[in-house]
């Protein structure tokens, strides 16, 4: 199922635009949806590095982004030049690399460490730093390694996934003001565990060219029926680039409440 429209943009408090460019595709299976997009993902790349541009990517942690790495690792390695490809990402536990929590390291194990990539462009954000100097250390980086537009960092591509209450990267319901935030980068801290972690803020997320959101599970199912339908109550629901392109890749489980109806 495949769903190409254009969406009007809503009231969440950020700046207004004429509309954008929402893609909805939908899988059998989580193994599917991994497959599909490494594959779109490295034609991406390709097509970049044909021209000799830079492409910049915000990582995320997750079941579903762990797949797609270790693909992108056994099918793509040798097909992609490397050098013009950079890594960042969108948030990281306060934890240091080798934890088992470390965004960073799931990425390093199943995919970076795998591929022949200069380490100058893998931009991780140091969990085991001070959260309040890491987080403006991190933004100088992504501003020093990025292209800007209307005074934003700009990622060519940005990878998302989404808990079942709706949160993306580190923002969460209990402090989704943070996707308003003039910062780059913030730090949050978990509503549960107290956890502090080091995140990218909403603005930077809609300035990117590209997001895709990555969704698997049942138990997503009902936040996404929400969403779909128009429900902004969610962190998820305030992503609309810009001036770029939104994709929901979804498994038949998280889709199962939109799909036999039509809506996307």
């Amino acid at each position: 199922m495949n769903c190409n429209f254009k969406e009007q943009a809503v009231k969440t408090g950020i700046p207004n635009r004429t509309g954008m460019e929402k893609t909805v595709r939908i899988y059998d299976s989580p193994e599917e949806l991994a497959e599909a997009f490494a594959r779109e993902l490295a034609s991406s790349f390709r097509n970049a590095t044909e021209k000799g541009s830079v492409f910049t990517v915000a990582l995320s942690g997750g079941s579903t982004p762990s797949a797609l790495y270790s693909l992108l690792a056994e099918k793509y390695a040798d097909s992609v030049n490397w050098k013009y490809i950079h890594f960042f990402w969108g948030d990281e536990r306060c934890v240091p690399p080798d934890d088992p929590e470390s965004n960073y390291g799931m990425a390093f194990d199943k995919f970076l460490g795998r591929i022949d990539i200069p380490p100058g462009n893998i931009h991780r954000i140091a969990g085991e730093g001070i959260p309040s100097v890491e987080a403006l250390r991190y933004s100088g980086e992504i501003l020093l390694n990025t292209r800007s537009f209307n005074g934003l960092p700009v990622f060519n591509h940005f990878i998302l996934g989404m808990g079942e209450d709706g949160h993306i990267v580190s923002i969460f319901p209990s402090n989704r003001e943070m996707f308003h935030s003039d910062k780059i980068c913030d730090v949050a801290v978990h509503p549960v565990t107290g956890q502090k972690r080091i995140t990218v803020t909403g603005k930077v997320i809609n300035n990117s060219e590209s997001v895709t959101f990555l969704v698997t599970g049942k138990s997503k199912a009902e936040t996404v029926e929400r969403i779909f339908m128009k429900d902004n109550g969610f962190p998820a629901s305030d992503v609309m680039p810009y001036h770029g392109r939104l994709a929901w890749l979804l498994d038949k489980e998280a889709a199962s409440k939109i799909s036999g109806n039509g809506q996307c």
